[in-house]
């Protein structure tokens, strides 16, 4: 399983970005995904998930509301879109595949991508 990172780059305080990820290998939709980022010298941390079972979407209390996490089963990707942008969003994002249908941990996830840096200016 491989999955690429796209859509990132520089962003504005206050605007919208919306990033990709392209799946390829995965041979079950049932697997849920999500994203993850980095933030400069701070852990990995969870950002939103989306079972592969229900289609629930899970966010983090700081992108709650601002966030929406979806995915194209036809087109084997999975996005995300985060308004309102402020400093706290610059890290590195990335996409990743559950072990099961869902997951909030990092620890849920066995595949990953290499990640998409997104800078978020005042």
């Amino acid at each position: 399983v491989r999955l690429e990172e796209s859509g990132g780059g520089l962003a504005q305080a206050g605007g919208s970005l919306r990033l990709s990820c392209a799946v390829f290998g995965s041979t079950s939709d049932l697997y849920g995904m999500g994203w993850f980022r980095r933030a400069p010298g701070k852990e990995r941390e969870f950002v939103a998930s989306i079972s592969g079972l229900t289609g629930e979407a899970d966010y983090a209390d700081s992108v709650k509301g601002r966030c929406t996490i979806s995915r194209d089963t036809v087109k084997d990707a999975l996005y995300l879109e985060l308004n309102n942008l402020n400093s706290d969003d610059t890290a590195v994002y990335y996409c990743a595949r559950s072990q099961s249908y869902s997951g909030t941990h990092g620890d849920d996830f066995n595949y990953w991508g290499q990640g998409t840096q997104v800078t978020v200016s005042a």
